[in-house]
């Protein structure tokens, strides 16, 4: 915690500074509110995350272009926080704004739209609603396979996450083959006793036991 204090702290020194030294609805200053509020979301604060993220979108609205990808990391913050504080239907419709603005401003295969996607299918997982969790964990997947390279951890953590919720739906073959793909990027990519390696195992020998 008291990183966290050092930062924001350091974060509101900022703040301060630019407040005298910048015009009001200055883009520097949206980013100085993102800052502060994301350490928040970090300390579990997450009414007052909410807020400084807010206050941080406001700005954006006034000092930049409608599909600015600014704006995609503002809805994407403000949905992490509402995921974090369990409200889904909000988290997912911020995660789908953000998404929005992403499919128009960036590529079609970068690695911005797989985390959209990707946290798309977490609050689809938190409510239950599996099938579309694993479409969007699928769409997540097909682009990191053409953005990263093969053996990249963001990977694993996509073959992962699908691996689960095949073992949630109850087709545990189909979730043993992605969660042994996870297991062996983690292998390949992180060293022998890191804990996602050591965990990934657990998760093979899990499922191989309800089989």
């Amino acid at each position: 915690m008291g990183e966290y204090s050092k930062a924001l702290s350091s974060y509101e020194r900022s703040l301060e500074i630019q407040k005298i030294a910048l015009p009001p609805n200055h883009p520097d200053l949206a980013t100085s509110y993102n800052n502060i509020g994301s350490v928040y979301d970090n300390m579990g604060e997450y009414s007052k995350a909410l807020s400084w993220y807010e206050r941080s979108l406001e700005i954006r609205k006034i000092a930049l272009p409608p599909n600015h990808p600014d704006f995609a990391q503002s809805y994407n913050n403000i949905g992490i926080v509402y995921k974090n504080m369990g409200e889904y239907s909000k988290a997912l419709s911020s995660y789908e704004r953000s998404l929005e603005i992403r499919k128009i401003a960036l590529p079609p295969n970068h690695p911005d739209l797989a985390s959209s996607y990707n946290n798309i299918g977490l609050v689809y997982n938190n409510m239950g609603e599996y099938s579309k969790a694993l479409s969007s964990h699928e769409r997540s997947l097909e682009i990191k396979k053409i953005a990263l390279p093969p053996n990249h951890p963001d990977l694993a953590a996509s073959y992962g996450n699908i691996g689960m919720l095949y073992e949630r739906m109850g087709q545990y073959s189909k979730a043993l083959s992605f969660l042994e793909q996870t297991r062996d990027i983690f292998k390949k990519s992180l060293p022998p006793t890191h804990p996602h390696v050591t965990k990934s195992q657990t998760h093979v020998e899990r499922v191989k036991k309800k089989m």
